[in-house]
């Protein structure tokens, strides 16, 4: 499997039901004024085995934003042609189609959603969606804070690369996962969800896909904001 955020992906699997597991960058904290500047998707089947992952860059037709945070620089979208969001739109709709939306402080991912996608007149559903930031707050103990990586850390997740949106949609992922299957009620609950789920109309949107092109190798997030390497506070796309 290749490292976080140095892959290319092009993204065909449209599978129904699951949960789709997303995490974005963006140039700045709100969703009115900002863009999505960095988008995955990691597909989980109804029993959280793996089914897909999917990442990419985003022109944000405009600056780039705190590139101390999520170490994209302008050159790195320029350089692999990163498309428009509007690009992508069509795909990314198929993907989450008839999925539970999860996320770590997951309203803030979709907010962003949907105002990329109300940018292309394009109304994106109300969905159900489970938080892991949440979770997190509910779990005895508590993790030493809610940040993703005080989460990971807490569980034992390690070895990867935060802030990149691909790396933390895996960990988000493997602790969806676990904070589902470890409480009692966690199973139960996420099939109410996947019920909600399907029940969802969700709108089509026509136009030709772009390729999905994630971060190269030389792209990657500085050394210095991998968790291995050194700790670093989380600060959700800039600051939720």
């Amino acid at each position: 499997m290749s490292k976080d955020g140095d892959c290319v992906l092009p993204g065909r699997l449209q599978t129904r039901g699951g949960f789709a597991v997303v995490d974005l960058e963006a140039t700045g904290s709100s969703s009115r004024r900002h863009r999505v500047v960095e988008l995955a998707v990691v597909l989980l089947d109804r029993d959280f085995g793996h089914e897909g992952e999917f990442s990419t860059l985003v022109d944000p037709e405009g600056p780039v934003g705190p590139t101390h945070i999520h170490g994209i620089e302008p050159r790195h979208v320029e350089a692999v042609g990163a498309p428009l969001f509007g690009q992508i739109a069509p795909r990314l709709l198929g993907l989450l189609r008839g999925r539970v939306l999860v996320g770590h402080n997951v309203g803030c991912d979709r907010a962003f959603l949907a105002a990329e996608y109300a940018r292309l007149g394009v109304e994106f559903p109300v969905v159900p969606e489970l938080c892991t930031m949440r979770m997190a707050a509910l779990r005895e103990p508590a993790p030493g804070g809610l940040s993703l990586l005080a989460c990971a850390e807490a569980a034992g997740l390690t070895g990867w690369t935060a802030h990149t949106a691909l790396g933390d949609a895996r960990t988000t992922a493997r602790l969806f996962a676990s904070y589902v299957l470890d409480h009692p009620g966690g199973p139960a609950q996420a099939d109410k969800a996947l019920g909600r789920a399907a029940a969802v109309e969700w709108p089509q949107l026509a136009g030709a896909d772009a390729l999905w092109v994630g971060r190269r190798g030389a792209d990657r997030a500085p050394a210095w904001n991998v968790p291995s390497q050194q700790k670093v506070s989380y600060v959700r796309n800039g600051g939720a």
